[in-house]
C-alpha cells in the first residue's frame, strides 16, 4: 500500500490500519509506504519503524508552501516541525523524498536542496533542527527511493546485476556549498547503457 498522508491524524489512523492488517494478515517484508508525511511526529515514525513502514517525504513542501504554512494555516512552530526527515532518519525510518510532480517540478537534486536546507521562497530556513546532509539526501533520492518501491534490487545504486542508469553531473554535489546542491549541472544521462547530453 502506499497511502496519501498529511496531517498527524491521517499518518496515526493509517497506521492503526496496517497494523490491523498485518495482525489479521501477516506479510512480512509488505515495505507499504506512507507518502507525504507533512505533519509526522517522532512518536508516529517510531510507529512506522516498529510497523515496517515505510515514509516518503515530500521535501519540496518547505520551499513551495513553507512561508503559506507560517502565515496562514499552521503558524511557525508547527510548520517548522513539518516534512521532519532529520527526526525520521535518525528514529531509522526507511525514508525517500520526493517532489509530487506536477505539484512541484520533478528534480531530483532540487528535492535533495530542500531536503538539506530547508529554505523558504523568502529565504527562511524552516526547522533548521531537522536539516540533513547532502549525502543523506542522495541516498534518499536514489536507493530510498528504489526501497521504497521495492526496485532497490534493481535500480538506485551502481553495481552488477543492476540497471546502470545514471546522471552525468557537472560538479561533485558532495563538494559543493550544500546552499548549491540545487545549482549542480546535469550534463547528461546514460540510460540503457547510451550516453544522451543536454
Amino acid at each position: 500500500m502506499h497511502i496519501h498522508v498529511n496531517g498527524d491524524e491521517a499518518a496515526a489512523v493509517s497506521l492503526d490500519a496496517l497494523e490491523a492488517a498485518m495482525q489479521k494478515h501477516p506479510w512480512r517484508g509488505a515495505r507499504h509506504v506512507l507518502q507525504h508525511c507533512q505533519m509526522m511526529d517522532a512518536g508516529l515514525y517510531q510507529r512506522a519503524v516498529d510497523l515496517g513502514v515505510c515514509c516518503n517525504i515530500f521535501a519540496n513542501h518547505i520551499w513551495y508552501f513553507g512561508d503559506r504554512h507560517v502565515a496562514a494555516t499552521l503558524g511557525p512552530n508547527a510548520a517548522a516541525r513539518m516534512n521532519a526527515v532529520r527526526t525520521a532518519l535518525d528514529l531509522g525510518v526507511r525514508a525517500a523524498i520526493h517532489s509530487d510532480a506536477p505539484v512541484t517540478p520533478l528534480g531530483p537534486l532540487f528535492t535533495a536542496w530542500c531536503a538539506v536546507n530547508r529554505q523558504t521562497m523568502r529565504g527562511a530556513t524552516l526547522g533548521a533542527p531537522e536539516q540533513i546532509t547532502v549525502q543523506e539526501a542522495l541516498r534518499l533520492i536514489t536507493m530510498g527511493a528504489a526501497y521504497t518501491l521495492r526496485m532497490d534490487t534493481e535500480i538506485g545504486s551502481i553495481e552488477p546485476g543492476k540497471i546502470a542508469d545514471f546522471a552525468v553531473l557537472g560538479e561533485d554535489p558532495l563538494a559543493v556549498d550544500p546552499i548549491a546542491l540545487k545549482d549542480v549541472p546535469v550534463l547528461g544521462t546514460v540510460s540503457g547503457g547510451v550516453l544522451h547530453l543536454l
